[in-house]
């Protein structure tokens, strides 16, 4: 005989503890993994000039500040954005080569202190070829 409200002894229980356990060190790993920053796909609004393109003989180096006036250097960012932080990375990735193009890729809102501040890490360096990059401005079709 039975007494109701009482518990069988052969209830079925499901332990969740070791499932629990998994999906953690699942979470774990996908958070680690994971990469949430990708600086060579780094999007950048240049200005525009009507200026025709000129072609850039040898491999040039390229100097990308952002709108908020970070710099990168090879798709790394200068992390201090004083003025010499910016030369020693400049320095370091360029090296003694000096004759070297440089192409400065800014964001149409990027302050203009910042554009200074590269310029004249450059110039401090000794870069003399320096281009900045633009595009050319959209025309309509009724113009």
């Amino acid at each position: 005989m039975r007494i109701a409200g009482g518990r069988r002894e052969d209830d079925f229980e499901i332990n969740v503890i070791s499932l629990i356990d998994v999906l953690l060190t699942l979470l774990m790993f996908f958070v680690l993994t994971t990469t949430f920053v990708q600086h060579s796909r780094m999007q950048v609004t240049l200005p525009q000039a009507d200026s025709h393109e000129s072609e850039v003989t040898r491999d040039a180096f390229v100097l990308l500040i952002d709108r908020d006036g970070r710099f990168y250097i090879d798709n790394n960012e200068v992390l201090n954005p004083s003025l010499d932080s910016l030369k020693e990375s400049i320095g370091r990735f360029a090296g003694e080569d000096h004759d070297r193009p440089v192409i400065l890729r800014a964001d149409a809102l990027t302050p203009h202190q910042a554009v200074v501040t590269a310029m004249d890490a450059l110039a401090q360096l000794g870069f003399t070829h320096l281009s900045i990059a633009t595009t050319q401005p959209t025309t309509t079709a009724g113009k």
